[in-house]
């Protein structure tokens, strides 16, 4: 393909509006976030549903706006509550900007999200493919929202392995339906979710395979082309789980970086070798190790209990200004049952049962 973007006709145009609207009126999921036009619902299902799978989003989406029912709601909350909230749900930064979106939008939209894709551009968060969903979607705004789903399914229908932003943007914009830009939108997303798959797409059931030029030519599976992928690094960490003679294990809460506003047991990274010592040393008060795959870090958290009735010199040997705590901007000490009412990413939450676990064996 040229640098100049080729888009279909008028009639092919509106072959493929009428072929993917029937398809999603006739296929599309019953989701949550379809039964509403709210376009704050809208927008949180959008920020949910970004790098995370529609199952996992379902039940978070509803407890959400339980708990943080409008703009309002969720721009009076605390951060450490809008944290806990999203706890399990990873990218901790989406909740972060949804919480500052929703401040905002208070304070500059007198509460009520922008009605255009423009506007929206201007909360928090809220990029070219977020804001063409809401804008379409909530608000009937005929734009684009080319998502990864999309971006599958044009790489397909017009066999071009590698289109650019631009060329995603102009098929987008030229094929979006005026009337039922929303719904245009969310049958694309559909297609590329249930029948145009990354692998074994079921061509047999796609209403647009006529259309296809990649079905045509053979080319399917090669598009997209791959994407090449940064390779995640192996990370090793000493965790320390501190205890105190009443039984109080102290946490930190993260400052800016990785996880940051979410809560944590002190931590250092330190090569592989050094952890292996540090949980020599440590003897009977060595945890065990907890592993967690982070978009770009393989880490490993080697647990060490310490404080009070600590047999080994475990972490003790270690720098303590180098632990965690110099980059956190708090800390405390909770019981056990406290640790219910903290946001804790995943991998933090299995180093709590583990330490749980071997306090019950202690008493």
């Amino acid at each position: 393909m040229t640098d100049s973007t080729i888009l279909p006709d008028a009639s092919v145009r509106r072959d493929l509006r009428r072929r993917l609207l029937a398809f999603f009126d006739d296929r599309a999921r019953d989701l949550p976030w379809r039964r509403t036009d709210d376009p704050y619902a809208i927008w949180v299902s959008e920020i949910m549903l970004q790098q995370t799978r529609v199952e996992t989003v379902i039940p978070y989406f509803e407890r959400w706006l339980e708990r943080f029912p409008d703009v309002d709601a969720l721009a009076a909350a605390p951060e450490a509550a809008v944290l806990k909230a999203w706890e399990g749900l990873g990218y901790y930064s989406r909740a972060r900007n949804l919480h500052r979106g929703a401040v905002v939008v208070r304070e500059r939209f007198g509460g009520r999200l922008p009605d255009t894709a423009e506007a929206l551009r201007e909360v928090p968060g809220v990029g070219p493919y977020t804001s063409g969903a809401i804008a379409s979607i909530a608000f009937g705004e005929p734009v684009p929202a080319v998502d990864g789903n999309v971006r599958r399914v044009f790489a397909r229908l017009f066999d071009d392995p590698e289109p650019p932003p631009r060329r995603l943007e102009a098929w987008g914009r030229d094929l979006v339906d005026p009337d039922r830009p929303g719904d245009f939108n969310q049958a694309l997303m559909e297609l590329g979710a249930t029948v145009c798959t990354p692998t074994s797409p079921a061509c047999e059931r796609c209403p647009v395979s006529s259309r296809c030029s990649a079905y045509a030519a053979g080319t399917v599976a090669e598009r997209p082309a791959p994407k090449k992928r940064t390779k995640a690094r192996d990370a090793a960490f000493v965790v320390r789980v501190d205890v105190d003679a009443e039984g109080r294990v102290r946490v930190v809460r993260r400052g800016p970086g990785l996880l940051q506003g979410m809560w944590s047991f002190p931590e250092m990274e330190v090569a592989g070798t050094v952890a292996e010592r540090v949980t020599a040393e440590a003897g009977p008060d060595a945890l065990g190790a907890v592993d967690h795959v982070f978009s770009h870090i393989r880490a490993r958290y080697h647990v060490v209990r310490t404080g009070t009735g600590s047999a080994g010199a475990g972490a003790a040997a270690l720098d303590a200004a180098a632990w965690s705590e110099s980059a956190s901007v708090e800390d405390r000490r909770v019981r056990g049952a406290e640790l219910n009412d903290l946001a804790l990413p995943v991998a933090q939450q299995r180093i709590a049962e583990t330490w749980l676990r071997d306090a019950d064996v202690r008493r």
